[in-house]
Parts: C-alpha cells; sequence; structure tokens
C-alpha cells in the first residue's frame, strides 16, 4: 500500500509543475515575410487609419455603416461571442462547491412525524488543475470569438470597398463607351455618305456598321455586369436587390504612401492571424488537461442534515482521493492526440502567418504595378487621340482609308478602358494592403477590453 503511495506521490509531483503552466507564444520568425523586395520600418502602418478615415467617399461610408450593421455574418459572429462568453462564466462557476439537496417527508400514526432536509455540498480541489486549464482555455475561446468578430469585419468592409469600385469602374467604362457608341453612329453616317458620293464602298459601310454593333453589344454586357456587382453588393449589405447611389471612379484619391510596418506586428494587429494562436493556446491547455488527468483528483464532500425542529442538527464532512490504477492506456492515448492536435494547431498558425504575408506582398506588387502604368498609359491614350484625329483628316482628303480611322478608334477605345482597369488595380491594391495588415477593425472591439484574466497561479 505504502509504495502504490508512493507512486502516486512522486506522479504529483513530477506532474503539477507543468498542467498549471501558462501558454507562452513559441519562437516564430517574420524575416522577410513580406518578401526580399519589400522595405519595412518599424512605423505606424496604413492599418492604424480607421476606416472611416480611410475611406472618405460619403456614400462608400454609408454602405459599410449598413453592412456592419445587417450583414448575416457579422450577426452571426456576434452571436459566437455570446456563446463564448456564457461558457466562459460557466468555466469560472466551476471553481464554486456545488449544492444539493432532497427533502423528504415521513407521516405516522404516532403523535409525531418526522421529516429531513438534507443539504449536500460538494467541491473538487484542482491538484490536477482541469478546472482552471479549463478556464483559461475558455477565456481564450472567448478572445477568439472577438477575434472572430473583428476577422469578419475586416473581410467585410474589403468586399463592400471592393464592389463598390468595381461599380465604379463599369460605370466609368459604361460612360466611355456609350460615347465610342454615339461616335461610331456618326461614323456609319459619314460612311453612308461617302458612299452615296462614290469615296468608298459597300464592304467599308459594313464594316463600320459591325463595329458600330459590337460595341452596343458591349453596352448590354456593361450594363449586366453592373446589376450584378449591385446584387452582390445587396447581399454583402444583408438587403434586397437595388440601385446603389455613387460617386465617380475619377473623383478617387488612394496615391498614398503604402507604409506596411514591420512583419512582426501582423502578430498584434492582423485579426485572424491573432485568432489561429488563440486556438493554439487552447491546444496547449488541452494537453495541460489531458497531463492532469494523471494526476489523482481531491474530492471535498460535505452534508447538513435537520432532521426536525426538535432534532440534533447533524453535519459531515469527507475528503476522498481517487486515481485510476490501470486504464488500458487511454490516458496516454488521450494525451498523445492532445500534443498531436496541439502540434496541428501551431502548423496552422504558422501558415495563417505565411499567407497573410503573402497576400501584403501581392496588395503592394498589384498596386504599385498599376502606379507604374499611369503615365503610360496616359501617354498612350494622348498618342492615339491624335492618331484618331490624323486618320480621319487623312481620310477626308482620301489620303487615309477607312481600315485605319476604324484600327485607330478600336485602339484608342481599348486604351481607355484600361486606363479604367488600372485605376481600379490601384485602388484594389490598396484596399487588399489595408485589410492584408489588418486594417478595418473598430478601436472599440480590441480583445485589450476583456475581462482581466486571472493572476498567474504560484503553483
Amino acid at each position: 500500500m505504502k509504495k502504490v503511495l508512493y507512486i502516486l506521490i512522486a506522479t504529483l509531483v513530477t506532474t503539477s509543475c507543468s498542467v498549471f503552466q501558462r501558454y507562452s507564444r513559441p519562437e516564430i520568425s517574420t524575416e522577410n515575410l513580406f518578401g526580399d523586395s519589400v522595405t519595412t520600418t518599424d512605423t505606424v502602418t496604413i492599418a492604424d487609419i480607421g476606416w472611416q478615415e480611410f475611406f472618405t467617399d460619403k456614400y462608400l461610408q454609408k454602405l459599410i455603416e449598413q453592412g456592419l450593421q445587417n450583414n448575416p455574418d457579422m450577426q452571426i459572429a456576434a452571436q459566437r461571442i455570446n456563446s463564448a462568453e456564457a461558457t466562459l462564466r460557466s468555466a469560472k462557476l466551476a471553481f464554486i462547491p456545488g449544492f444539493s439537496f432532497d427533502p423528504s417527508y415521513q407521516a405516522s400514526t404516532a403523535p409525531s412525524s418526522s421529516y429531513s432536509v438534507p443539504v449536500v455540498a460538494s467541491w473538487e480541489i484542482d491538484i490536477t488543475g482541469k478546472i482552471l486549464n479549463n478556464k483559461r482555455s475558455a477565456q481564450s475561446a472567448y478572445e477568439q470569438s472577438r477575434l472572430y468578430r473583428q476577422s469578419v469585419q475586416t473581410s467585410l468592409i474589403s468586399a463592400i470597398t471592393n464592389s463598390y469600385y468595381t461599380l465604379l469602374m463599369l460605370d466609368a467604362q459604361l460612360a466611355i463607351s456609350r460615347s465610342t457608341a454615339a461616335s461610331w453612329k456618326e461614323n456609319v453616317r459619314i460612311m453612308k455618305a461617302m458612299k452615296l458620293a462614290g469615296m468608298t464602298n459597300e464592304a467599308a459601310v459594313a464594316q463600320t456598321e459591325a463595329n458600330s454593333l459590337e460595341i452596343d453589344a458591349s453596352l448590354l454586357t456593361l450594363q449586366y455586369n453592373i446589376v450584378k456587382a449591385e446584387n452582390a453588393l445587396a447581399l454583402l449589405l444583408g438587403t434586397t436587390p437595388q440601385h446603389f447611389e455613387r460617386g465617380s471612379i475619377h473623383d478617387q484619391n488612394f496615391d498614398i504612401p503604402l507604409s506596411v510596418g514591420t512583419p512582426s506586428q501582423l502578430l498584434s494587429r492582423r485579426p485572424d492571424v491573432r485568432s489561429a494562436e488563440k486556438q493554439l493556446e487552447q491546444a496547449f491547455y488541452a494537453t495541460n488537461m489531458a497531463r492532469g488527468a494523471f494526476i489523482p483528483s481531491l474530492m471535498i464532500n460535505g452534508s447538513l442534515d435537520v432532521a426536525s425542529i426538535f432534532s440534533e442538527l447533524l453535519a459531515s464532512v469527507a475528503a476522498n482521493l481517487s486515481a485510476t490504477i490501470f486504464n488500458a492506456g487511454s490516458k496516454q492515448a488521450r494525451l498523445k492526440i492532445a500534443k498531436a492536435e496541439q502540434e496541428q494547431a501551431l502548423i496552422a498558425f504558422k501558415y495563417t502567418l505565411l499567407t497573410a504575408g503573402n497576400e501584403v506582398n501581392d496588395a503592394i506588387a498589384k498596386c504599385q504595378t498599376a502606379r507604374d502604368k499611369r503615365d503610360i498609359r496616359k501617354q498612350q491614350i494622348t498618342s492615339l487621340e491624335n492618331a484618331v484625329n490624323s486618320t480621319r483628316q487623312l481620310m477626308s482628303h482620301s489620303e487615309s482609308t477607312y481600315l485605319e480611322v476604324l484600327t485607330a478608334q478600336q485602339k484608342l477605345l481599348s486604351a481607355q478602358l484600361s486606363q479604367i482597369n488600372d485605376k481600379f488595380d490601384e485602388i484594389q491594391g490598396v484596399i487588399n494592403l489595408y485589410r492584408a495588415l489588418g486594417g478595418g477593425v473598430d478601436s472599440t472591439e480590441d480583445i485589450s477590453t476583456l475581462p482581466k484574466r486571472e493572476k498567474k497561479s504560484k503553483r
């Protein structure tokens, strides 16, 4: 018997130190996380700007506010917080003893009757660390639910802004195409007049009409794409399909410095990265609980019984120390599973961080490429406008063919549409960078506002 007791004491001493340990972040390298081409400095990033100040378009601000209020994903995220908060409250109450009572009454033919009101209390002394680790895990899960909501919010703001600027891009392309369509109709009229004057032939007229009809068809495609984009935006806002009032893409200015800070700032800024770490933290405490299963449990039970108003007040207290001698390796298996799940959580955390770094690099490259195209595209359009004017003048003097005029106009239309695409790519690159760095989180939603965590155990 003494030998078994010694084994239990030795197990308790060697294991108890580890089961009460707090989670600490493992060594994670963030060197060159954004790539060699990105210059990083320890400074304020664009993600530190609130979305109300970052997106200044009044129509867009209204849409974002509507989306944050009505989007189903945001509403589900809020309910997840409520659920996690209730779980945390339950875990905290586990430290309090439980009470129960089972009153009874017995009648007899004798002059007196008897009744019993036993009150039973039970309290588990947390020598295994199970209750503490469960509470810490619930605290981490609660924080993760808050981070999940932040992650949904940043993604939602990014999706709404991208949809909004997609509409502005399509509006601009539609305006250019309508102007070009009117010009081509005038070309058809001129070509028909020239044919009557014997200055061109039927083939030239037919070719001009075909190009004009092609542009008319493209107008219908653009109009359909606008309706489709508005429907997608309505879904994000949690409302029915409708037309949305909006501004012009030409009035948007995102020519701002692309300040990204340092890669390590993603660990404290980006919600999904922080959420992945919270998942790792929960796995850490699950492993602690699996280790604690090897420690004997200590339960204190007490009872209080009032036999009758004339009887004695009876009370008893008992302490039970229990431990499983043999369980066919189930505890070892659970510990092995917990360690494997903790390792999986660590891998997922590292991968989430790598994904974040790639998204930052992609957004910077997209934005910078679009900016580099601006001057080139502007010069191209100027040259094509000159080419269109020159060929028209030459055609009026029969020194140029209709094919040269058509070719010049088609290239001009293509360049103008590409210029709008370049503008959209620049805006989208800045938006994606803002989201990739963790922008769009309200300061009131920071988990620093969470209830204070329990003091570190001295065990």
